[in-house]
């Protein structure tokens, strides 16, 4: 790809509108006479309920129960997993008969203000019988998803091996944490019969089509409006059980109904990400080849399947074997109920998982082995491509060994120890899934020779209205100020997939330049074109697979197990980049999030099965001023599978921080084997263990 303005770091335009507070979030659309909307929610993790009463001092509150949405709106729909079986039962959206987590809706309080109606909701009286919780994956005997596959002789290569080592591992539940909650605003037209939704999400029509199966609703009686979005993270890809409340409110009593989450509600409520562990085993003959694999994953459910809950668990699983010639492997993952808020996708969505099971796993045999890590890993990855794996998914292309040895360079490795301190570099490799499926564009001719581009990729921070338009101004030969693009309405953009998985340049990008391609075709064929002709494009693709290596050099004190990462790499394949200035923000950002899951972050529950982490003083984000000094370099291997050559660089930062500072922390300590969140205590405690 090349061109005037694809490949050049270009500051995002539309940052100038968000720095001068010019954009429109959920909660600055303030309809007239709109209801308010608080939700009672269940202050057990698990409990049986025997009724809800509404005082009579409530006059002027309306409030709602699943009894009376019973024929108004079903369960959330349950999204399934290719080879494996997922429980049918989905989210409700008010609980009927039991809550299986805290914080689950219970009803719904209507009212003329957001105070009052928050008021009201604590007058509401909920029957609960308390159950006893369940807050294990391990303790738990109900599972929700099941997946395994076998390939290769397995057993052979493991009887045969020189060398079988086992390892543990186990990765926190984590808080998406979007700057902006969530919310949802909803009216209804009994005339034209249509429903109107306004939602922070990450795309509209992923919402529309989630409504439409809840409400029982043809598709076009359903208008879905994105306004400006802060941020998801994942945690707004799917309807949520409050949005559809809020749509069948409005559907009910003829009002317009509002609901703008508070930071509360979105730490025990949002769907959270990771809650996974996992017992692997890796053969290698004497050489230190890798043989075989083997991995029984446990993932924490929480108490019902949110649409795509199951996902990220398969994600895992597909991908445990890593970028290694690995010809035998036997995976399976088991998705179990418990007493919390369910998990779904969040920033890498179980690529991390699966990068940090395989590359601390490798860290262990080289440490066993008594081989150099970086040398026991350059020995067994893949060189050629494509590339399809034991477990089933055809790697397009890569350049693996690039990536690490440019990793090592930039990294410096340090080691050492003292009577204050102690020094560890570690590595972390990691290839992801991203794009597939389908997206579509429409460019139009405006007046003057300017250009509008409808997009079904909806950005939430990512910098699509550049990057799309770089795409389009260098296809055109206009400048990118003539370009003008359109997101987030689903009666006015093309039906597209949505902006998840790092899928928006290879596939939304690539619809961008298939429509802009095919209206340029059209003003060819017209002597004076005058302004109103457009063309439109989908664009349909396999997976692609984005790939990197992540170093990191940690430093422990010694007598209070305080961790500083010193310095941190970050290398990544996403193949061809539109835009460096915008792909090293993405990182960066991922990076910063990796980061917080080693050092700080953690959804933990007590005892009850009540989390202890409602708001920022239970629940620690990184500072700017902790992070430490990150330097990002790319390997560009083109992708074949689509225009562009693009993957994707979203998520990389998240996916490979963890296991590079994992086995940081690991070297530093001798290899004694501690899973994240680094906190003093835990790293204290291993260094009292690990001796001198």
């Amino acid at each position: 790809m090349t061109g005037r303005l694809a490949g050049r770091p270009l500051r995002r335009r539309e940052d100038d509108r968000i720095l001068r507070g010019d954009t429109r979030y959920l909660d600055d659309i303030d309809p007239p006479g709109a209801a308010h909307v608080a939700f009672v929610r269940s202050p057990f993790a698990h409990a049986r309920i025997g009724g809800v009463g509404v005082p009579d001092e409530l006059d002027g509150v309306t409030v709602i129960t699943a009894a009376d949405l019973e024929g108004r709106a079903r369960d959330l729909p349950v999204q399934g997993i290719e080879g494996g079986r997922v429980a049918s039962e989905g989210h409700p959206v008010l609980a009927r008969d039991e809550v299986r987590y805290s914080g689950q809706p219970v009803a719904a309080v209507l009212a003329e203000s957001r105070a009052l109606a928050e008021d009201a909701a604590e007058l509401v009286e909920v029957d609960y019988e308390p159950l006893e919780p369940v807050l294990a994956a391990g303790d738990s005997e109900v599972a929700l998803s099941e997946w395994r596959r076998v390939s290769g002789d397995v057993d052979g290569a493991f009887e045969s091996a020189a060398h079988v080592v086992s390892a543990s591992h186990a990765l926190p539940r984590l808080a998406p944490v979007p700057m902006e909650p969530r919310g949802a605003i909803a009216s209804y037209d009994e005339t034209d019969d249509l429903l109107t939704v306004w939602v922070s999400a990450q795309d509209s029509h992923r919402q529309l089509a989630g409504l439409a199966a809840v409400l029982d609703r043809p598709e076009e009686s359903i208008h879905v409006i994105v306004p400006d979005v802060g941020g998801a993270f994942g945690s707004k890809g799917v309807v949520s059980p409050e949005t559809a409340v809020v749509a069948a409110a409005a559907m009910a009593t003829g009002w317009t109904v509002k609901w703008a989450e508070d930071r509360e509600e979105n730490f025990i409520a949002s769907y959270q990400g990771r809650g996974v562990e996992a017992d692997v085993e890796l053969a290698l003959d004497g050489a230190g080849t890798m043989l075989a694999l083997r991995a029984r994953i446990r993932a924490d459910l929480g108490g019902y399947l949110m649409p795509t809950t199951a996902i990220p668990g398969h994600t895992t699983a597909m991908l445990m074997c890593g970028v290694y010639d690995i010809q035998a492997a036997d995976v399976e993952i088991m998705g179990m109920r418990t007493n919390k808020v369910p998990t779904g996708p969040y920033r890498g969505a179980g690529r991390p998982e699966a990068a940090y099971f395989v590359e601390r796993t490798v860290d262990v045999a080289a440490r066993e082995l008594g081989i150099d890590p970086l040398e026991l890993r350059r020995r067994n990855l893949i060189r050629d491509f494509p590339y399809e794996t034991a477990l089933g998914w055809t790697y397009d292309s890569g350049d693996y060994v690039r990536c690490l040895e440019l990793a090592e360079e930039l990294v410096k490795p340090e080691r050492h120890s003292d009577d204050t301190r102690v020094v560890g570099t570690g590595f972390g490799m990691y290839v992801e899934r991203a794009g597939g499926m389908f997206e579509t564009a429409v460019a139009e001719l405006l007046p003057e020779g300017r250009v509008l581009i409808r997009s079904g990729s909806s950005p939430h921070g990512q910098g699509h209205d550049t990057t799309f338009a770089q795409l389009a101004a260098d296809r055109l030969g206009v400048g990118i100020e003539d370009v003008e693009l359109r997101f987030g309405d689903s009666k006015e953009v093309p039906r597209g997939v949505g902006t998840f998985a790092s899928r928006s340049v290879a596939m939304g990008g690539s619809a961008v330049v298939l429509a802009v391609d095919a209206l340029k075709e059209k003003l060819r064929e017209l002597k004076d074109p005058p302004p109103g002709i457009r063309a439109s494009a989908r664009f349909e693709s396999d997976l692609v697979f984005s790939s990197g290596a992540y170093a990191a050099v940690v430093e422990i004190e010694r007598s209070t197990g305080r961790l500083r990462v010193l310095r941190l790499v970050a290398v990544d394949d996403a193949g061809t980049i539109v835009n460096p200035l915008l792909a090293e923000g993405q990182v960066i950002g991922g990076t910063a999030q990796g980061l917080g899951q080693c050092l700080v972050e953690e959804a933990a529950y007590d005892e009850e099965g009540n989390p202890t982490f409602a708001s920022f003083l239970g629940y620690s984000l990184l500072t700017a001023a902790e992070m430490p000094p990150v330097e990002a370099a790319f390997v560009e291997s083109p992708s074949p599978l689509n225009p562009l050559g693009a993957k994707g660089i979203g998520e990389g930062g998240a996916i490979g921080t963890p296991a590079a500072v994992a086995n940081a922390v690991a070297d530093a300590l001798g290899g004694r084997r501690v899973d994240p969140p680094f906190t003093e205590e835990k790293l204290w405690r291993a260094l009292r263990e690990a001796g001198p």
